[in-house]
């Protein structure tokens, strides 16, 4: 019963989610207020909607699994949550139009590889992800921030379009509807500067987890190497942005470069034969 119930909501997540992103884009075309209020209250509802299904999983499994298809699911309730953090903060929901897509897409994603089937226990290596508290909050600490840098590197995409229309005077009527390139800055800004130092706190958590190991050479993990490379990425965006307030076009491509480098870490942290990263596995 606790499954069909996780799976309905699931699904119910989406149906909302999709729902939210058809009125989202016709307030992006029409600019009609009423529907920007109808669209947030049904992201809303399908961010509780998940949540219930998450929570419904947890219970089902004695915890949620932060390995596989699943953490795709956790993928997309982060980046709704941290996309309604920056919306309060900027007050733009122009952006919800691609950003909803995106988590539907993930949730799909993850219903097609089978996060919605009957749980069974992870391969050792995937053991490192639920064995300790301070595991569990690492990676939920670095999915919330990726989902940051997701948001800041799809601003900063559009910032890059929409300054390469205004040079050539050749804007289009999809561009007119975009925020200015000011407010569109600020949203990458913002974004980053809150997933930054949620990343931080992620990687410390990871540091603290590797050392308790006592395990020679675990920084020459390619994971651990190339996350802090992101750190470094990314700390440089927010000294150029806010210390050397470098022009919006070189801090766009600073940020696109860290959000690539995150795709690769992704990719690589799912494909990497058993082995890889298991500094964290119990007895190792």
């Amino acid at each position: 019963m606790a499954l069909r119930l996780e799976t309905l909501t699931m699904w119910l997540a989406m149906a909302l989610f999709a729902g939210a992103t058809v009125l989202y884009a016709y307030h992006f075309f029409s600019k009609r207020a009423v529907l920007s209020w109808y669209a947030t209250f049904l992201t809303g509802a399908g961010f509780l909607s998940l949540t219930a299904s998450i929570g419904l999983h947890s219970s089902n499994a004695e915890g949620s699994r932060l390995y596989g298809p699943y953490s795709l699911v956790l993928a997309a309730w982060a980046l709704v949550l941290v996309y309604f953090f920056v919306e309060h903060l900027v007050r733009l929901k122009v952006y919800g139009t691609v950003l909803l897509p995106f988590a539907v897409v993930l949730l799909v994603v993850a219903e097609a590889l089978g996060a919605g089937r009957p749980v069974v226990p992870p391969p050792l290596a995937e053991l490192m992800l639920t064995d300790s508290l301070g595991v569990a909050f690492h990676v939920a600490l670095i999915v919330l921030a990726n989902a940051g840098f997701a948001i800041g590197a799809a601003a900063s995409a559009a910032y890059l379009g929409l300054e390469s229309q205004l040079k050539r005077h050749r804007t289009s009527v999809l561009f007119r509807r975009l925020p200015s390139l000011g407010q569109t800055d600020a949203i990458a800004r913002h974004s980053i500067l809150i997933a930054l130092p949620v990343y931080s706190a992620g990687l410390l958590l990871g540091v603290l987890r590797a050392l308790q190991t006592d395990v020679a050479g675990w920084w020459a993990d390619p994971r651990v190497m190339l996350s802090g490379i992101v750190w470094v990425v990314f700390a440089v965006y927010l000294y150029l942005s806010n210390v050397r307030h470098s022009s919006g076009r070189t801090t766009a491509w600073v940020a696109l470069g860290g959000a690539a480098l995150v795709v690769v870490l992704a990719v690589m942290a799912r494909t990497v034969p058993a082995g890889f990263h298991v500094f964290a596995v119990p007895g190792r």
